[in-house]
């Protein structure tokens, strides 16, 4: 199966913008009366038929939808931006692959970077998506104050951690989760958190995990910890 996008599905019929009909048309060369999976990104995975096609427009009819069951977790990430936003692109789309519902970036004190394209993220994030054959589509948050998450997101979370470099650190995020909770994970920067950030955390109810014996770089580090919640939850 492959999976198209398109949001705000009203209608018994949907017009495809331009970039999916091209694709449709050119690559796939499908016609008239050929039958394709479509999301709008919110959990619902329609069945259609197509009923016109050209390289400019595709339109659709509706013939079976379903709903994707609600998952009995939710993994949010809280990260710090890398000095490269392509390595934040790249473990956006992973992610996404593996499967988490919620990421908000960070600024911290030793934050690289506090900017990131919404619009490239997004077209990132759609792809992996319906690379991956998901019909819920994870939420981006924009950039937020450190200070800020902990004064409010966070007290919305049943299980809430910390990763940063140290060695005395051997309790693994995977052994200390239960499954089936709301998750909140922050992973700092490559410059880490500062130690005022770590007990503001803790003072907010975080509690410390390791993500493995090797030291991580940031992106590799969000990886390592939305995949050891999946792994929970499997």
């Amino acid at each position: 199966m492959q999976l198209f996008y398109q949001k705000e599905i009203h209608s018994a019929q949907i017009d495809l913008e331009q970039e999916e009909s091209k694709h449709l048309a050119k690559v796939l060369r499908k016609v008239v009366g050929d039958e394709v999976h479509l999301t709008d990104g919110v959990g619902t995975l329609y069945t259609c038929k197509i009923v016109e096609i050209t390289l400019k427009k595709t339109r659709l009819e509706i013939i079976q939808k379903s709903e994707t069951p609600a998952l009995s977790h939710h993994i949010h990430l809280a990260i710090a931006p890398t000095k490269s936003a392509d390595r934040m692109e790249w473990m956006l789309e992973k992610i996404t692959e593996i499967g988490f519902q919620e990421i908000t970036f960070l600024k911290t004190q030793n934050s690289e970077r506090v900017y990131l394209k919404p619009d490239r993220l997004e077209k990132k994030l759609i792809s992996a998506c319906k690379q991956s054959l998901k019909t819920q589509f994870p939420i981006i948050n924009p950039l937020v104050n450190f200070k800020e998450l902990l004064a409010t997101t966070a007290q919305n979370y049943e299980e809430k951690y910390i990763a940063y470099v140290d060695e005395n650190n051997q309790d693994h995020l995977y052994n200390l989760a239960e499954s089936g909770k709301k998750y909140l994970v922050l992973i700092g920067p490559e410059g880490d958190f500062s130690p005022q950030e770590i007990d503001s955390a803790f003072k907010a109810g975080f509690k410390a995990c390791s993500l493995g014996h090797s030291r991580l770089r940031t992106e590799t580090a969000g990886l390592a910890a939305v995949h050891s919640l999946v792994l929970k939850n499997y």
